[in-house]
């Protein structure tokens, strides 16, 4: 990922550049291909090519449709075969309060401005279920700045008649409806126009020049916040912090200074903003945020300053401490072995400039945010979206838990000489069946998070594994793991494409890294040729993709039994199964229960 690209970014420098990097990005591998179609209300050509680098820089490559100018409502409500044909998998409708056409003047009563209210969300409720009915697609709709003057003073923002009371209103009713509708997202575009500065983002020179609904120069940070929901939704997220000590959760050196000198707390300002800071960072945790310690220092001066009586954070909060002399980089790839995660999952907070440099040179992808002084620390990090939410599952507020319950796996682990009969002692038993309405979310969640154990890399939005689930020539699969120390949720999910009648090629074979060697893919197989013979198909057929990310899963079929087809030069497999002689299960350890 390039620097240039993070939060915060030099807007002159993006602007200028925008074609030099994205040939750059473009060379990178494992680039996904999704169709973006935004709809404007207003010019959008350089938003387009901003939306774009951004994108690129997740690992994310798009191609775009865009409608003419302001023809966002016929686009949509009568149709274009343009876009038809586009059959785009992402709609973002950029429209602004430029788009509002009926505000209330001070001549109506009451029940006049409700009744412009409901007529405005109406239109816009139109264009959304209209889109909706075409195409299996996620619609991003903006909300509404706020006006750049306020014809009533403050009295705008609580009288009917003001624009600023109307726009409030009408945003509620956009944020009642996400709150409803599946695969519909709010881009945040009042919260970034006022992080930017209303006065500046609302320009009158771009308008009334080009079109443009915000000044250029505002352009690359609603660009940036659209591409975050985008990255979010296929799985781009980041999934764990990696946090130093001294001076980034508090102020001093522990094993200098002494616990007690420690600035955090109440007692100094410097104090207050640490302890502001700690209370952010374990706000993660509810997020299924994975918590790390990384820090040049004595285990013991680690522990003492985490268990500051002052401190919001403790020891338990976090699920590995690496606290010792040992270089940073090398504690991360520790870290994320233990964990079974890529070390592009973190995101490494360190007020030490050098530590980032070395962490950003020899840990690819990771995430090393330029804070500066501690008053800024949340809102640079915040800003970066890098755990954006669009999608939140029972299995999140879990998450820390389901990992330490992994440690404790790991210790019992060493004390078995034999791994199958440690496997058998944590008397593990799995629920194994098709896809169900409530798993729905989380089972597009895990397709979008797996790297590592992804067979084909293929990614899934929420609206695409509905599109699976009601398709009955599909054969798909979702698994649940439970043993002795807890449940892991779904794990596991498999969607095989039934073809002439006796054939299923897998489209899909993704597990978490939180149960791996555990059997569990050999249980999922044992189902999937169970369900496979129950529809009369004779052969599977299997692929493998590699990546980067996914080597450790290059020889899964062959373990499988089935036989290789064909590979290629980039090392794409084909395998097949012939299911239509005797199949013998391979798993012995865990308990399928369905």
């Amino acid at each position: 990922m390039l620097k240039e690209l993070e939060y915060p970014f030099d807007v002159n420098y993006l602007i200028k550049n925008k074609k030099k990097i994205k040939k750059e990005l473009l060379n990178n591998q494992g680039l996904i291909e999704k169709k973006i179609a935004i709809l404007g209300g207003s010019t959008t050509s350089e938003i387009k090519n901003m939306l774009e680098i951004f994108l690129l820089n997740y690992g994310i490559k798009p191609s775009f449709y865009e409608s003419e100018y302001n023809k966002f409502y016929e686009d949509a409500v009568f149709g274009n075969e343009e876009l038809d044909n586009f059959n785009p998998d992402i709609i973002y409708i950029h429209t602004t309060n430029r788009n509002i056409i009926n505000y209330p003047t001070m001549c109506d009563d009451e029940k006049q401005v409700q009744e412009k209210l409901e007529s405005e969300f109406s239109k816009f409720k139109t264009v959304w279920e209209k889109l909706f009915s075409k195409f299996n697609a996620t619609i991003i709709q903006n909300n509404f700045e706020y006006p750049y003057y306020r014809l009533l003073g403050n009295k705008d923002a609580v009288d009917i008649h003001g624009k600023t009371n109307f726009i409030t209103k009408l945003n509620q009713k956009f944020y009642d409806y996400a709150n409803e509708a599946k695969n519909f997202f709010i881009n945040d575009i009042n919260y970034v126009s006022s992080c930017y500065g209303l006065d500046k983002w609302a320009n009158q020179f771009y308008w009334h020049m080009y079109k443009y609904a915000m000044e250029v120069p505002a352009i690359p940070y609603l660009s940036f916040n659209l591409a975050n929901i985008i990255k979010s939704i296929y799985g781009k997220n980041k999934k764990a912090f990696v946090l130093d000590l001294d001076n980034t959760l508090w102020g001093g050196i522990v094993g200098d200074d002494g616990v007690e000198n420690l600035a955090i707390g109440p007692e100094v300002p410097s104090g207050q903003v640490y302890s502001e800071f700690q209370q952010y960072i374990k706000a993660h945790k509810d997020l299924g945020i994975i918590l790390n310690i990384n820090s040049k220092n004595e285990h013991e001066n680690a522990i003492a300053g985490l268990n500051h009586v002052a401190g919001t954070l403790k020891p338990d909060d976090f699920i590995i401490i690496k606290a010792n002399w040992n270089p940073k980089n090398m504690n991360i790839k520790d870290i994320a072995e233990e964990l079974n995660l890529g070390a592009d999952s973190f995101v490494f907070v360190d007020d030490n400039p050098a530590e980032r440099k070395i962490v950003s040179s020899y840990v690819d992808g990771i995430a090393t945010p330029e804070i500066d002084v501690p008053e800024n620390y949340i809102r640079i990090i915040d800003h970066n979206s890098y755990f954006e939410m669009t999608n939140f599952s029972n299995e999140d507020l879990k998450k820390n838990e389901l990992y330490k319950d992994n440690a404790k796996r790991s210790q019992m682990m060493a004390t078995f000489e034999n791994y199958d009969d440690y496997l058998k002692s944590l008397k593990m038993k799995a629920e194994i069946t098709s896809f169900k309405p409530i798993y729905l979310e989380r089972i597009s969640q895990l397709s979008n998070k797996s790297n590592q154990f992804n067979l084909t890399t293929k990614r899934y939005s929420l609206a695409d594994i509905e599109e699976v689930n009601n398709d009955d020539s599909y054969i798909k699969l979702y698994g649940k793991l439970e043993d002795i120390f807890g449940d892991n949720g779904v794990i596991s999910v498999t969607i095989g494409k039934i073809k002439n009648n006796d054939e299923l090629h897998i489209d899909l074979w993704i597990m978490s890294c939180r149960v791996l060697k555990r059997n569990m893919e050999f249980a999922m197989m044992d189902k999937l040729v169970e369900k496979a013979k129950e529809r009369k198909i004779k052969t599977i057929y299997g692929y493998y993709y590699p990546t980067l990310k996914n080597k450790m899963v290059n020889n899964f079929y062959d373990l499988q039994g089935f036989e290789l087809v064909s590979e290629d030069e980039q090392g794409n497999k084909v395998y097949k199964l012939d299911i239509s002689k005797e199949y013998t299960n391979k798993n012995n350890s865990i308990e399928v229960t369905k």
